[in-house]
C-alpha cells in the first residue's frame, strides 16, 4: 500500500530570478493495527498484525526520503510505534515512545511523518507500550544509497529481510501480568524466524528463500527478540558482512555470526553450492536451554533436501562469551566507502573530538513494593502522565519530572533504586562519553 510521489517544485520569483526548491521523494503507507491469531512456534495464539500481517508491511525507502506512515489503532489499549535505528535529525517528536508523544489511542489513528535524512541501512519497527512487541506488529526498514552514491559491492540479485528471534507462547497481555506481580517473564519458548519456526526434515516445510546458481544475494537480519542473543548460519556458505546498523564495513568473511536483541546486520550470500535445499539455521546463545529454529533456503531448479547435519553452534559457556566478543571486536568501518553521502564514512575526524563529558551508567535489578525493577545509577524510570518532551515545550516540566536526579557516577549502593521519570540535561553540540556497565548476570541492550 506504499506509493511514491514526488512534491511538486516550488517557482518563486524575486527581482527577475527564478529559485526552484524542491522536496525529497515521499512514500506513503496506510497501517491497520489489528489483533488476529499467530503461531509462530506453532501453538495458536493472539497476535498483533498490522494489514493483517506478521510480520508486518516492509518500509523499503532510499536516502532522504520522506516516510509518512498513518496508523490505525483498532486494537483494546494504546498503541505506539518506534523506528529503531532511524536518527530523526534535529527532531524527535515521531519517536514512538511515551518519553516524546502520546500513545495512539484505541479508536483513533495517528500519521508519522518522519525524514531518514543522510541514513542507509538495515533497520526495523516495533511497538513500545504494553509488552506488544511480544505479540508481533514488528517490520523491517530497509534504507537503500541514493543511485548517484557508490556501495562497495555489485548489486545483489535480490536483497532478503529476515526478523528472527525468541518468542514467547504466553500473550502479552499475560507477560505483562506476570511482570506487574513481581516476577520474571523466565525464559523463551522458543525461536521465530520472520514468524514461523522451522524443525529439520519437515518434507511439508515451504522455502523461505530462494536463489540461482552463480548468484550473489543480500540478506538483512534484525534480532527482534525480547531477550536473547542468538547465532545464525546459512548451511554450506560463508556470510560476507557489508553493512550493520546504518554503515558499510570491511568486508570479512565469517561461517556465523552473532546477532544481539535490537542488532541488525546485512551479509552477502553467494549460491556457490550444488543445488538443492539448505538449512538456515538460528540458535540462541548463552542461554540454559538451547532453542532453535531452521529455515529452507531453496536453489532454483535444486534437486535434494537439505542435509540433517546442521552446522554446530559456537560454546554457549564462558568460552563461547569470549568468542562472541572478539568476533565483535573483527567488525570495522569501511572508511574509504561512502555511506549516505559521497564523502568517504572515514573522512569524519573523530579521532579530533574533544571530549567534554563522560557519563558512567551502571543498571542493577531490584524489588520495589513486590514488584521488580530495573535502574541505572539508582533511577529507575517511569513514565509520567504528560509525554517529558511536552511539558518541557508547553514550560510545565516542572509539574512533570525533575532534571538529572541520574548522575554521572553510579552512587556506592546501586541496589537501591528511586522511581522517577529519568531525564538528563546535556549541552547542545558538545561530545559525550557514555560507559555502560553491567554487573547482572544477563545481557543487556540499550537503545540509543
Amino acid at each position: 500500500m506504499g506509493r511514491m510521489t514526488f512534491v511538486a517544485l516550488f517557482l518563486c520569483l524575486s527581482a527577475g530570478a527564478f529559485m526552484v526548491r524542491a522536496e525529497d521523494p515521499y512514500l506513503f503507507f496506510e497501517w491497520k493495527v489489528t489483533y488476529g491469531t499467530i503461531s509462530p512456534l506453532g501453538v495458536p495464539q493472539q497476535g498483533i498484525l498490522i494489514n493483517g500481517q506478521f510480520p508486518g508491511p516492509k518500509i523499503n525507502c532510499t536516502s532522504n526520503n520522506n516516510i509518512v506512515v498513518n496508523v490505525f489503532n483498532q486494537l483494546d489499549e494504546p498503541f505506539l510505534l518506534i523506528w529503531n535505528g532511524i536518527q530523526h535529525r534535529k527532531n524527535s517528536w515521531q519517536d514512538g515512545t511515551l518519553g516524546t508523544m502520546c500513545p495512539i489511542l484505541p479508536g483513533t489513528n495517528f500519521t508519522y511523518h518522519f525524514q531518514v535524512k543522510d541514513q542507509i541501512g538495515s533497520f526495523y519497527y516495533f511497538p513500545t507500550t504494553g509488552l506488544h512487541k511480544a505479540a508481533g506488529a514488528i517490520g523491517g526498514l530497509q534504507v537503500h544509497s541514493r543511485a548517484l552514491i557508490p556501495v562497495p559491492f555489485d548489486n545483489p540479485a535480490d536483497e532478503y529481510f529476515l526478523l528472527l528471534g525468541d518468542w514467547y507462547n504466553k500473550g502479552h497481555k499475560t507477560l505483562k501480568k506476570i511482570l506487574d506481580s513481581g516476577r520474571s517473564i523466565g525464559r523463551p519458548d522458543g525461536i521465530q524466524i520472520n514468524g514461523k519456526s522451522g524443525k529439520v526434515g519437515d518434507k511439508a516445510a515451504e522455502p523461505l528463500f530462494t536463489m540461482e546458481s552463480g548468484k550473489t544475494y543480500r540478506y538483512r537480519l534484525c534480532n527482534v527478540g525480547m531477550r536473547t542473543s542468538v547465532n545464525f548460519r546459512l548451511q554450506g556458505h560463508t556470510l560476507k558482512l557489508v553493512e550493520m546498523e546504518g554503515s558499510h564495513t570491511v568486508q570479512n568473511v565469517y561461517d556465523s555470526l552473532d546477532l544481539h536483541v535490537g542488532q541488525c546486520l546485512s551479509v552477502l550470500v553467494t549460491a556457490d553450492q550444488a543445488p538443492k535445499d539448505y538449512y538456515l539455521v538460528v540458535s540462541s546463545r548463552f542461554a540454559q536451554k538451547p532453542l532453535s529454529s531452521v529455515a529452507i533456503i531453496r536453489y532454483v531448479n535444486g534437486n535434494g533436501p537439505a542435509s540433517p547435519e546442521l552446522p554446530p553452534p559456537p560454546a554457549n559457556n564462558t568460552e563461547g562469551i569470549a568468542w562472541s566478543m572478539n568476533q565483535f571486536r573483527s567488525f570495522r568501518w569501511n572508511l574509504t566507502a561512502s555511506a549516505a553521502r559521497p564523502n568517504p564514512q572515514g573522512s569524519y575526524h573523530y579521532g579530533q573530538i574533544n571530549i567534554t563529558r563522560t557519563i558512567k551508567l551502571v543498571n542493577s535489578r531490584s524489588f520495589v513494593d513486590g514488584k521488580l525493577r530495573f535502574g541505572l545509577n539508582g533511577i529507575s524510570h517511569v513514565d509520567s502522565e504528560t509525554p517529558l518532551k511536552l511539558a518541557e515545550y508547553f514550560g510545565v516540566s516542572d509539574k512533570a519530572f525533575k532534571y538529572n536526579l541520574l548522575k554521572d557516577e553510579p552512587p556506592q549502593d546501586n541496589t537501591k533504586v528511586i522511581l522517577s521519570p529519568n531525564v538528563l540535561n546535556a549541552t547542545f553540540r558538545n561530545f559525550v562519553e557514555i560507559i555502560f556497565e553491567n554487573h547482572e548476570r544477563t545481557i543487556q541492550t540499550y537503545h540509543l
